[in-house]
């Protein structure tokens, strides 16, 4: 099995210490606290439903980013960044739910569209650099 003895690397090339300076982690809990504050005015009846499943997909990106960061091998991250990155994807989808059911302004579906893309974008890279990382690793 593959281990780490490199850290993953980012961005502007610095050493990544803990799952919390990962660009893509930051970014989505932001997107997680925009949720969170939206679902809150959210009608009473959906306190069980639409409200708590984006909640639970919003945890769950960054979650799944957090689990991957701390597992043994380089494919293991890989896959928990794919979980995260589906999640973010029910999540959006969730958004157009709510935007249809008149829950959530069409600015503010806008904004937290774009920034769930920039999430996937940087889920995206971050795959991206560690499989470069991975392979890199295998070829020494």
């Amino acid at each position: 099995m593959e281990n780490r003895k490199q850290e993953p690397l980012v961005g502007d090339r610095r050493k990544v210490r803990d799952f919390t300076e990962l660009h893509a982690w930051q970014t989505a809990r932001k997107l997680r606290a925009e949720l969170y504050g939206l679902t809150q005015g959210f009608p009473s009846e959906e306190k069980f439903g639409l409200a708590a499943q984006m909640r639970r997909a919003a945890v769950s990106v960054t979650a799944n980013l957090a689990e991957g960061y701390g597992r043994f091998s380089y494919q293991e991250n890989i896959q928990f960044c794919r979980q995260s990155r589906a999640s973010v994807f029910e999540l959006c989808d969730h958004l157009t739910t709510a935007l249809d059911a008149g829950y959530v302004p069409q600015e503010k579906y806008r904004q937290l569209e774009m920034m769930a893309m920039d999430v996937i974008r940087l889920l995206n890279g971050y795959v991206r650099s560690t499989k470069r990382l991975k392979e890199t690793t295998k070829a020494s």
